[in-house]
């Protein structure tokens, strides 16, 4: 018995059956035996593919959006723009290669949870102590990140969420389907929690019920059928809380793909999907820490206390902020440049290939994209 899943038993035998957000807390982020703690990441070469991955058109793109929200801003100096869930840093090396104008003023926080993709962000980042740009990270600050001005951009790497209160953006690609959740099943006298208890060396669902996760829930559209399940995204919705409180102006933008808790009943649990090496994985509850474990975002759920100021797919988002123009100036590269056959040539031929992935209706494009905008008082 491996020593994630022993303390998953151990835990199991002193406590009873468990939450799934428990169980999933450990497969994915345990220290010694989690999945991200250990050998999981993002990638050709890793276990699943983000928009990032695909090439750095996705971050070209983002660096246009930045730039305009900085500018409605005011174009602060420092200006901080933080990826949340910011894996090895692919995301990061995009925006910054496509040299936004906001680049002198810009700090970028890195915040990712797993020490083994925190490390490499030191390759090809101009990384900087916390201590240079920000408070102590646990001390409540009003004010702004202590940085000379026109000095960026500098990058800056934590495990969490800086603690502060903060003029700037804040992005999330892929990240809320990550947060651990609980999940819930329709029966005939209501909704029931699916736990995980075990027999022997097998973990096993136990069905248990679950008063205050039916009043997080609400009522649900339409005829619910016996057998449907649904996650209940309590860690998500909190973030996204945590988030805007710390904003006192500018955004959170949020790319992942999602639906609504109605929607998703009838998915016949097709939103709960688990990934390794790039194929799909085995049960949830089976080879634990070494594959990944994700759900659709029940939007309804994460947007209840905080209504976002726009919702639109991934494809209109990368429109909006002139993707088609990039792919024509790329278009125009190879063309100039086929028979010399350098690096920018190949790079201007791979906008095409990596716009239709990114666009793709059945695929990337259909991601929703949710924004909150945060004005101040």
């Amino acid at each position: 018995m491996g020593s994630l899943v022993a303390k998953l038993a151990d835990r199991i035998d002193r406590f009873g059956p468990l939450p799934f957000d428990e169980v999933m807390d450990l497969a994915l982020y345990d220290p010694e035996g989690g999945f991200f703690a250990t050998s999981g990441s993002a990638g050709r070469r890793g276990d699943f593919l983000t928009s990032p991955e695909v090439g750095p058109l996705f971050g070209a793109v983002l660096a246009r959006a930045i730039d305009s929200w900085w500018e409605s801003l005011g174009e602060p100096d420092p200006f901080l723009v933080v990826d949340a869930g910011a894996g090895s840093g692919t995301l990061a090396r995009g925006v910054l290669a496509a040299e936004p104008s906001c680049s002198g003023a810009m700090t970028l926080v890195l915040v990712e949870s797993s020490d083994v993709l925190r490390s490499q962000h030191q390759l090809g980042l101009p990384l900087v102590p916390p201590a240079v740009v920000l408070p102590a990270a646990s001390v409540r600050y009003d004010g702004e990140p202590k940085t000379e001005s026109g000095a960026g951009p500098r990058v800056v790497s934590l495990p969490g969420l800086p603690a502060l209160n903060f003029k700037g953006v804040v992005v999330a690609n892929e990240l809320l389907d990550n947060l651990p959740f609980r999940i819930v099943e329709w029966e005939d006298d209501g909704w029931h929690e699916i736990r995980v208890g075990r027999e022997g060396d097998a973990f096993t669902e136990v069905l248990a019920p679950c008063p205050e996760l039916t009043r997080i829930l609400g009522p649900l559209a339409g005829r619910i059928p016996t057998g449907a399940r649904v996650p209940v995204q309590t860690a998500a919705a909190s973030w996204v809380r945590t988030v805007l409180g710390r904003l006192t102006l500018g955004r959170l933008v949020v790319f992942d793909y999602a639906a609504t808790t109605s929607e998703l009943v009838s998915r016949e649990g097709g939103w709960l999907r688990t990934f390794r090496a790039h194929e799909r994985g085995l049960s949830p509850l089976q080879d634990l820490g070494e594959q990944d474990i994700t759900s659709d975002v029940a939007i309804d759920q994460v947007t209840r206390d905080h209504p976002p100021t726009l919702v639109e797919s991934q494809a209109q988002f990368l429109h909006r902020w002139g993707i088609n123009g990039l792919v024509n100036e790329g278009r125009r590269i190879w063309h100039e440049r086929a028979s010399i056959g350098d690096l920018a040539a190949i790079r201007g031929r791979s906008r095409v290939r990596e716009a239709e992935a990114l666009q793709d209706p059945d695929g990337l494009g259909g991601f929703t994209v949710l924004h909150w905008e945060v004005r101040g008082t």
